[in-house]
């Protein structure tokens, strides 16, 4: 039986798991990929502090909220549950919701990356429990598992270093400065949180990204002449 101090500490040592998972110095390269963001700099869609926060925003909603989120809901609880069927379907779908190569290609290179860093680790599932070709979100969602992470905070840490990668994108392509990003990061924290709170909600049949600005942009970044981050 686990006395206050015991729970405690699985609780601090959760919340460290966490804010290592979600950590810019995480060495999966999360950093070289914009998600579209540059080409809609280049493309001149969003050109100042105020349109980015807009830009972020529909992304938030009809992104995260009604994709990644959920599904981190999902698969985490398929991982607690040991239902690899379950797992294995998501991780397809997730894969049939990427719209370009590009974001699948993202999505597949961050998960590999992830799933080295836990075998140098040792911390894998055990038994090749981890579907084929697995995507970031299937990774993540074991990872957080295993470090016993409430649901909640799982998709408060993915939403945050989703936004903290967009913004470190700004400061270097836009540019954005830092102060700037500051304030963005005050605006959006709040919808974060409304993010998670409407992504716990949503049935089966309500999941699917709506983001046909972010599928153009990350579609002409492919063949954009001169940019920063990986295509």
């Amino acid at each position: 039986m686990l006395t206050d101090s015991n729970q405690t500490a699985v609780g601090d040592l959760s919340l460290l798991g966490l804010m290592q998972l979600v950590s810019p110095a995480l060495p999966i390269g999360a950093f070289a990929w914009s998600q579209g963001l540059e080409s809609a700099f280049e493309l001149g869609w969003v050109n100042n502090e105020d349109q980015l926060g807009d830009w972020l925003e529909g992304v938030l909603e009809d992104g995260l909220t009604r994709c990644e989120l959920p599904l981190l809901v999902r698969l985490q609880t398929a991982w607690a549950t040991n239902d690899s069927t379950a797992l294995t379907d998501w991780n397809q779908w997730l894969h049939a919701t990427r719209e370009t190569a590009e974001l699948s290609d993202e999505d597949t290179r961050l998960g590999s990356a992830l799933v080295r860093l836990l075998g140098s680790l040792e911390l894998l599932p055990p038994g090749g429990r981890m579907p084929e070709d697995p995507g970031y979100v299937t990774v993540f969602a074991w990872a957080a598992h295993m470090r016993h992470v409430p649901v909640r905070q799982t998709l408060l840490g993915f939403a945050w270093a989703w936004l903290e990668n967009q913004l470190a994108v700004a400061c270097k392509a836009m540019p954005l400065g830092h102060t700037a990003a500051q304030r963005l990061t005050e605006r959006l924290r709040p919808k974060l949180v409304h993010a998670v709170d409407q992504a716990l909600t949503l049935e089966d049949n309500e999941l699917g990204p709506v983001l046909p600005g972010l599928a153009l942009a990350s579609a002409h970044h492919e063949t954009q002449y001169s940019r920063l981050f990986r295509s």
